[in-house]
């Protein structure tokens, strides 16, 4: 049971996992542990009533033990050409846009406080509730929705339009 539930959520673990790690070698790494962890306490799953919010918990803290690890070197991050699935759309220049607005996107997350990218993963890739966030966290509802509000003001800041300047009429 708990090998199905897992392999369920292995791409969005991945995903959630290199957003707060910031490379694809030590997001697998963490994902790995994760799975072991939740082997080890998988007499616990009858008793559990969100098993995807306890698997994300436990990917999460994962992750946080990694990132403070102070032996863990930093690697530079792998591109990521071969993690990207194929457009629908077969122009290059979509493709070029999309690789583009996603490398946005990625470098909008990894500048987000380590609190807001937390909750904004497990929002966004683990599709929780902000109660189940909450729990997972171990923080008041009101945390996770004020971190939250404050992610998305952050990555509308940092995702919006560079205003072009006006010229001078003169």
């Amino acid at each position: 049971m708990l090998e199905t539930h897992f392999s369920g959520l292995h791409g969005e673990l991945l995903g959630t996992l290199y957003h707060l790690l910031g490379n694809m070698e030590d997001a697998h790494d963490a994902l790995q542990e994760t799975f072991i962890k939740c082997w080890r306490n998988r007499e616990q799953l009858p008793e559990i009533e969100n098993v995807r919010a306890w698997i994300f918990r436990i990917a999460v803290n994962t992750g946080r033990d990694m990132r403070m690890t102070a032996w863990r070197r930093k690697r530079q991050a792998l591109g990521d050409e071969e993690h990207s699935v194929p457009s629908g759309e077969a122009t290059p220049a979509h493709h070029a846009q999309r690789s583009e607005q996603m490398e946005h996107l990625r470098i909008a997350v990894s500048q987000l406080r380590d609190e807001e990218r937390e909750v904004f993963l497990l929002r966004q890739n683990g599709d929780l509730t902000y109660e189940a966030i909450a729990e997972a966290l171990s923080i008041p509802l009101g945390t996770v929705k004020t971190r939250m509000r404050m992610a998305l003001a952050n990555l509308r800041q940092h995702l919006a339009p560079a205003e072009t300047p006006r010229k001078n009429p003169l």
